[in-house]
């Protein structure tokens, strides 16, 4: 793969000209979480059972076991607008899975929404043990509310000593206590033992106007097996009942104290300047390495610190890093996703061409602005490498910071880097049908919820989303789940259920299937000798009325194997020093002889491979040195069967694929 290159050609930017199909778009709603349910009164009860899994021995092997686990008074649980991605913990040395949640619904009838608790294996997700209570609202301050009544909660699992025995549940969520706005401002905090749920705490705090401490809803949680908790949240001042951005993001990070039997947070600041015009932020998350020294914390926004590609705005990551396990950061740093100096993975290869000319004709790809979506999931490898998993799509031809939404103009991508954050690629997973959906109107509203699982060693990533796959559908209200793994090693990813370069759809004619809404993907999947399981719950719910009660699910037996991972990745990318350009091939497809074009900064040697489908050498050749310019190179096919080819061109050790399909 190539690093990014620097070109010092200038380009002059147009408009855009489109073609006659309209282009649909979405911004992101900044308000949506500032509504909060009625919750005060005994909640509904509503007809869901538990039921027990069904095995069906002749089934296909892409329908899953789902079971019934835990249940909730309402739909709020889980997060809107992104939402929390740290719901469902897998500790893998001790094979315990957890799925935390509010409390109430029909396992737990006269129970109060505000309230918390987790249902629980022991066994990876074969046998469960549900709503176990860990916190309970006490603090009514004679409003509709309490004041403590918990919200959106992270959570993750902590082995203090090698046992069962000595694992902890560890939360962190955001509570009503009205000292940031009219309802948020509150964090409530605290560990419950898994063995014995008498040893636990709750802990509150609030925010601190006086010294610009807005605290409102975490959105990043992430918990080290070296014990160190972390929350991020985005500092927002709700005051005024609208958001004003504080400058920064606050980092709560928490270690355990065995004087204290709990775990004790510090709080800091992470200064981040935003452009004129935009919001703010729209999403924080944070992510460690397997040793717990590297770590990142990434936002979603824009701090003008990149080319503004187009005529309109767009989104971006922005990160900082630690290699010292969370005491000190180095950032905020600005990855560029467009334009000549952006990420080929998606500048060449997100839009195919054929949708590519239908909406934006004969504008130059460097010429298109990209956005991110609107939240996110981030793990770092075994190598310390960072991985950000994201909706990216064409930049709205109206309006700053709105994603293009048609199918074909967005993708899933993982945006990574290899060398701890100075070169970064784009590798694309799939192309959802549909953005968004609203349950039930515009007020709350789900995008694809892109979720990272990592196996156990960090070297293997299962990127999930949601999306809808029905006909003329564009609203995504009916999701299903979508997988895709990747190897950051051989840069190969999984095929489908044909065996297709395509996304897996983990609830095609299940039980879930159009019905996944919410879903929830572990952080770790569960390995076993080249298998990988990977833990997923969802809601069943009412979509016309999300205040009614809710049941959770478990997908019990979804996975992939190594086997899976056969197709090879077509990421171009443009390296970051004196390297190179090369066109795609024409014409394409190709029956006999195809030229592509190089255009070299500097002289350089330059050889040519050609590989199949499933990643296997089928051809090399040494171009031999080339000067500085452009020089147009003679492929010849006729030997290749046909199909789809990747010709990757090297100088030295920056290399540049393309997709060929040989007729």
């Amino acid at each position: 793969m190539k690093k990014i290159l620097l070109f010092t050609l200038v380009f002059s930017f147009g408009l855009f000209t489109m073609a006659q199909k309209e282009i649909k778009s979405y911004q992101a709603n900044f308000n949506q979480k500032i509504g909060v349910e009625p919750v005060k009164e005994t909640p509904l009860v509503n007809a869901f059972t538990v039921d027990q899994p069904t095995q069906n021995t002749d089934r296909d092997t892409d329908i899953v076991t789902i079971i019934s686990i835990g249940t909730s008074a309402n739909a709020y649980s889980y997060g809107y607008g992104g939402g929390q991605k740290d719901i469902v913990a897998y500790h893998p040395d001790l094979n315990v899975l957890t799925n935390f949640h509010r409390m109430g619904g029909s396992l737990d009838p006269t129970g109060y929404s505000g309230d918390l608790g987790y249902d629980i294996s022991f066994d990876g997700g074969m046998t469960w043990e549900n709503m176990i209570e860990c916190y309970v609202a006490t603090e009514n301050a004679g409003g509709e509310y309490f004041t403590d009544a918990a919200r959106y909660p992270n959570h993750g699992l902590w082995d203090s000593d090698g046992t069962v025995e000595g694992a902890y549940v560890v939360y962190f969520c955001p509570n009503l206590d009205q000292t940031n706005g009219a309802s948020w401002g509150g964090y409530s905090y605290g560990i419950v033992n898994t063995a014995d749920t008498s040893i636990r705490t709750k802990n509150l705090k609030s925010s601190d106007p006086d010294n610009d401490l807005f605290q409102y809803i975490p959105d990043g949680y992430t918990l080290t097996s070296q014990g160190l908790s972390i929350a991020t949240d985005i500092n927002q001042d709700w005051t005024s009942g609208s958001v004003v951005y504080a400058g920064n993001i606050i980092v709560n990070k928490g270690y355990y104290d065995e004087g204290e039997e709990d775990f004790i947070y510090e709080q800091e600041f992470l200064d981040l300047e935003i452009a004129e015009g935009s919001t703010r932020p729209s999403f924080s998350d944070v992510a460690f390495s397997k040793d717990g020294m590297t770590g990142y914390i990434v936002t979603i926004g824009d701090n003008d610190a990149n080319e503004v590609i187009g005529d309109f705005r767009g989104y971006y990551p922005i990160f900082w890093k630690t290699t010292d396990g969370g005491e000190n950061w180095e950032g905020p740093t600005a990855v560029q996703l467009d334009g000549p100096n952006g990420l080929g993975g998606i500048v060449y290869h997100l839009i195919d061409d054929e949708t590519y000319a239908a909406f934006f004709e004969d504008t130059p790809r460097e010429e298109l602005g990209y956005t991110t979506g609107f939240d996110m999931d981030v793990a770092v490898d075994y190598n310390g490498d960072l991985h950000i998993a994201v909706a990216v799509g064409a930049t709205s031809t109206t309006t700053d910071y709105s994603i293009s939404s048609n199918e074909g103009l967005f993708g899933i991508m993982d945006i990574y880097t290899t060398d701890g954050g100075t070169s970064w690629y784009a590798e694309i997973m799939g192309h959802p049908q549909c953005f968004r959906g609203n349950y039930p109107d515009d007020t709350y509203t789900e995008d694809n919820r892109v979720q990272i699982t990592t196996n156990a060693d960090h070297n293997r990533l299962f990127i999930s989303w949601l999306d809808t796959d029905i006909e003329d559908q564009d609203d995504n209200n009916r999701p299903n789940i979508y997988a895709r793994g990747f190897n950051p090693a051989t840069l190969m990813k999984t095929v489908d259920a044909q065996g297709a370069d395509a996304p897996f759809n983990v609830t095609f004619l299940s039980t879930a299937w159009r019905a996944a809404h919410f879903a929830i993907a572990a952080n770790y999947s569960i390995d076993d000798n080249g298998t990988y399981t990977i833990p997923y719950t969802y809601m069943e719910m009412d979509v016309e009325d999300v205040a009614q009660p809710v049941q959770y699910k478990y997908i019990q037996d979804f996975s992939f194997s190594e086997a899976d991972f056969t197709i090879q990745s077509v990421n171009e990318n443009i390296a970051s020093s004196n390297l190179f350009k090369v066109s795609q091939n024409y014409p394409n497809p190709v029956m006999g002889d195809t030229y592509f074009t190089v255009s070299l900064d500097e002289g350089s040697q330059l050889n040519l491979e050609v590989y199949s489908l499933t990643g296997q050498l089928v051809s090399t050749r040494n171009l031999g040195y080339k000067s500085a310019g452009s020089h147009t190179v003679t492929m010849n096919a006729s030997d290749l069967s046909a199909g789809v080819y990747f010709y990757t061109v090297s100088a030295g050790v920056n290399k540049v694929t393309h997709k060929m399909i040989v007729q």
